[in-house]
């Protein structure tokens, strides 16, 4: 399929429909109507499928100014079994007025009425059943009409939604719109409002005479209202069959871009014009051009055409929804939405055209397959038109560790069991990567065409996808050995992932790859590991070969595969490169050290921007699982100093921060080797930055850089933020505003001087309340989360805990806690507080059982050493029994500490002989002194550890 595209110009015309204000932006009024307030939608019942809806007539008429509407529905039904009763969806906040229902006779070719004899309305399951005279036979074509009223929603963008904008001559404009998905167009009108249920749809809408009409099918026709000479009714044309969720409508006093792009694709002519208020036209100009390339993208899939004419994206102001709404052949989108730079979105959308309204899912439970396919595809359109700049390159290492960190707990899931189903989505839209990769790109784009071309106008559940792509592979390989569906659900069936143990044998060039159940956090318990097994791609980079093409060996099905024809010892190997599946990956030692040894030298950069970033991000997690020595994770941190792409230094910052909390005893050491590693890629960044050089990369790189550098106490770092500091505590009114940049605070309440910090404190309690509370918020946050001495920590909590600061809400206390957490010698402080203030604190807090709750937590939840274990436990027996709400919070505080100190026990020798093997270090009274001149490098043992 060849798209051609036309972008035409017509600036000297504008479609704007807006009227002086004195013509109301409304119909008739109407009298107030006592309908019930929304109710919350029960658990979904899947409809009967005795009687199926084949098409709908639907009229509605807004009163605007008032929130309310009336509607009439005719749906078009076909008995699919014999059956007496008809059940629909409607909530309880839409009145049913009037019903009738109609059989068709074929021998006299007339509609006869029949008698309803029995209605029962089920609030709870927003369903309403209507019991006719008599038993219907199969293949009964009929139709049921009604009547109804509602009310529109005024303080969300759902359902039927009203809300109001201000133009920029703050003149009020009125926009009534419908937000349908997923299950709220019962909401708006009597409907089958499930996915399953396809049908056409004939709408017709009043409107005001000076505003536009928008909905899923252009206009066909306009028709004046009599005694109504300031609506008109507006008459679209025949949807093709599609979901209630699909369906969509937008009565607006908005103006339409003068720029539209036409796309012919021999088969079908799709105009796409953009709308939104006056003063955002250059931003849906933008917006345009973006469609065009990723239109050009979507025809390179050869995807069937869609059956509509037009497709009208508009930016609705005031919209609060928390996705666009994608209907068919109308994309509502918040105007934040459209003012990015990037496609993904954008695209994301305009694919929903495709897959969600041609092809849709058959249930819910299929969503998440549907959303992961079009978010995949979206991000390889982004890649395919700019190399995925918006993304800056670090997809999917964005998604893919934050699944690592999930899926590596004890309890995946556990805090927010909200976020599981878009976490499997992220899971499933990376196992579509990695099916592009090993199918083949060819395969994967005609699997995806084959789906769209055989479920176009109906619905799908996610075996039917995996079977296409089955299909396709088949037909391009002579060894068929794989079955998709079962490799996908190898993954989707368990919230896990796995981990992959490369074992080299040097001596007959062979490999041992074993796989298992991949655990970060401790204890590693899990019931039923051992049976966990993943369909896994071996695919290998070797150091002899070029690194960039590297090739699927096999699908490993069971625990243990082997790796032959391995290169030699002296040759490393990298089995998943650039995150093809998304699992980490361990090596025996001597792997691990050709690895950071090959990096260290000029041809690391053969080796993948992804693949560089994988090892290192591997090797430290895997550290913390007690997978790997920490010196070896250490090692891998070498390359960093010559490393310039930014993709291998993000997972770098994450690291920092981890490590940073559990090496409190070492801390010095530590930053100290944390400001070598960083400071020259910060240095070169620098200089490129006075000479104006930086890419937008790199400017992100440099600022991530400089706010560690800071927190590790880089001198330079520190001297700068002390002296734009002290342009606030020169000012002659403080409280007035804030002349400094924030980024300043932190260094130096962290490194500055306790009169520095002090005087934050003071301007957190003098905070006036005519300026923006969220600046205080910020302030408070710093100064409580910045800290590391432990005067500082103690003024705090004698001010905030025993004096009873009133300038200190509890929502404070709160904030404090929560910053207290992320900072060993807060959290170590505070519990020394509670346990010599045990009686005052007690009783003034343990009322107050959520604060008390927080609080014990903060200060028992964090430490990781056997001398934390002791002040927890010394606490909890100097006061068991008296702790209330929080006793079972320390009990579970020392059984976790306990795991955490044996793993510090084992773990920080290794790390601070390692750091000290590095930096060479001179003690001198309680500052290490670490500088590139007079330290030699780090000697081979150290590689070789």
């Amino acid at each position: 399929m060849l798209w051609r595209v036309y972008i035409l110009t017509l600036c000297v015309l504008t479609t704007s429909t807006s009227q002086p204000d004195e013509v109301a932006p409304h119909i008739i009024k109407t009298r107030s109507i006592d309908l019930s307030n929304a109710h919350s939608l029960a658990m979904e019942t899947r409809l009967e499928k005795s009687v199926l809806p084949t098409g709908y007539n639907l009229s509605l008429e807004p009163r605007i100014e008032d929130a309310v509407y009336e509607g009439y529905v005719a749906i078009n039904l076909t008995w699919a079994s014999e059956t007496d009763e008809i059940t629909l969806h409607v909530s309880p906040e839409v009145e049913i007025m009037n019903t009738t229902v109609k059989i068709w006779l074929e021998d006299s070719m007339e509609f006869r009425e029949l008698r309803i004899k029995d209605i029962d309305p089920d609030t709870k399951k927003s369903t309403i059943l209507f019991q006719v005279e008599r038993m219907l036979p199969t293949d009964t074509k009929g139709v049921i009409e009604m009547t109804f009223k509602g009310k529109m929603e005024t303080t969300t963008s759902e359902g039927f939604f009203k809300s109001t904008y201000k133009t920029e001559q703050d003149r009020e404009r009125t926009v009534v719109a419908t937000q349908l998905r997923p299950n709220n167009a019962r909401r708006v009108f009597p409907c089958f409002d499930e996915p399953e249920f396809k049908a056409p749809f004939d709408v017709s809408v009043v409107r005001p005479w000076n505003m536009v009409a928008l909905s899923n099918m252009e206009t066909d026709r306009i028709e004046n209202i009599t005694g109504e000479p300031d609506a008109v009714r507006v008459f679209f044309k025949r949807s093709p069959p599609m979901s209630t969720f699909t369906l969509g409508l937008v009565i607006a006093d908005i103006d339409k871009l003068c720029n539209f792009t036409n796309f012919d694709d021999g088969s079908s002519n799709i105009t796409i014009q953009f709308w939104g208020r006056e003063g955002y036209m250059e931003v849906l100009n933008e917006a345009l051009f973006k469609i065009n390339y990723i239109m050009n993208v979507i025809t390179r899939y050869d995807w069937p055409a869609l059956p509509i004419s037009k497709l009208d994206i508009v930016a609705l102001p005031n919209y609060q929804g928390v996705k666009p709404a994608d209907n068919w052949g109308l994309i509502v989108f918040k105007e934040s939405d459209l003012n990015n730079e990037g496609y993904i979105q954008l695209a994301q959308e305009v694919m929903h055209q495709w897959l969600g309204g041609l092809v849709t899912p058959a249930w819910w439970s299929d969503a998440h397959i549907n959303k992961a396919l079009v978010g995949y595809l979206a991000v390889e359109a982004a890649f395919m038109i700019n190399g995925g700049c918006e993304m800056d390159g670090k997809w999917p290492m964005t998604v893919l560790y934050s699944l690592y960190y999930e899926y590596s707990k004890r309890y995946p899931h556990s805090r927010i069991t909200g976020m599981k189903q878009e976490t499997m989505s992220t899971k499933i839209e990376l196992l579509f990567r990695m099916f592009n990769y090993t199918l083949g790109e060819n395969v994967f784009r005609s699997g995806v065409r084959k789906f769209l071309n055989e479920r176009a106008y109906k619905t799908f559940d996610s075996d039917f996808l995996w079977h296409c792509l089955n299909a396709e592979y088949a037909i391009s390989t002579r060894e068929h050995q794989i079955d998709v569906k079962t490799i996908a659900q190898s993954w989707i069936e368990k919230d896990r992932l796995p981990l992959l143990t490369v074992k080299r044998f040097y001596n007959n060039r062979t490999a041992i790859v074993k796989q298992k159940l991949y655990l970060r956090e401790r204890p590693h318990d899990v019931p039923d590991a051992e049976q966990m097994l993943w369909w896994i791609p071996l695919i290998v980079s070797r150091g002899d070969e070029n690194y960039y093409f590297p090739n699927l060996l096999t699908w490993m099905r069971g625990p243990q595969d082997e790796i032959e024809h391995a290169p030699n010892d002296d040759i490393f190997l990298v089995v998943n490169p650039e995150e093809i599946a998304p699992c980490p990956v361990n090596y025996d030692q001597h792997n691990w050290y050709l690895i950071s040894n090959s990096l260290q030298h000029d041809k690391r950069e053969l080796l993948a921007p992804l693949s560089r970033a994988k090892v290192l991000h591997d090797a430290w997690n895997l550290a913390f699982a007690g997978e790997l020595s920490f010196a070896t994770a250490l090692n891998m941190t070498l390359f960093l100093k010559r490393e310039k792409h930014h993709i291998v230094w993000d997972p770098v910052f994450t690291m920092i921060d981890h490590i940073a909390r559990h090496v409190w005893d070492i801390r010095d050491k530590f930053n100290a080797y944390i400001i070598s590693l960083l400071r020259p890629m910060y240095e070169e960044l620098e200089k490129k930055k006075e000479a104006e050089e930086l890419k937008n990369s790199q400017k992100n790189l440099r600022a991530h850089l400089k706010t560690f550098l800071c927190q590790a106490g880089y001198e330079p770092c520190i001297q700068e933020a002390q002296e734009q500091y002290r342009k606030w505590m020169n000012a002659p009114n403080p409280d007035e505003g804030n002349p400094v940049s924030d980024r300043y605070f932190c260094p130096v309440f962290r490194w500055g001087t306790q009169e520095e910090w002090e005087f934050g404190l003071q301007r957190v309690i003098n905070f006036p309340h005519s300026r923006k509370q969220s600046e205080r918020t910020y302030l408070l946050k710093t100064l409580a989360g910045c800290l590391r001495d432990k005067t500082k920590i103690m003024r705090l909590l004698n001010i905030t805990l025993l004096e009873g600061n009133g300038n200190f809400t509890e929502m404070d206390l709160f904030l404090i806690n929560n910053m207290f957490a992320n900072s060993p010698q807060a959290y170590t402080t505070l519990l020394q507080f509670i346990s010599d203030h045990w009686d005052v604190i007690r009783e003034r807090y343990n009322t107050k059982s959520n604060l008390w709750s927080h609080l014990i937590s903060t200060a028992t939840s964090h430490f990781t050493t056997e001398s934390g274990l002791e002040l927890v436990r010394s606490l909890h027996t100097a006061h068991k029994g008296e702790f209330g709400p929080a006793e079972h919070i320390v009990e579970k505080s020392i059984k976790n500490i306990k795991e955490e100190s044996q793993w510090s026990a084992q773990n920080l020798p290794v790390m601070e002989k390692w750091l000290d093997d590095y930096l060479r270090v001179a003690v001198c009274g309680s500052k290490i002194v670490q500088s590139d001149d007079n330290c030699p490098p780090a000697p081979a043992e150290v590689l070789k550890n």
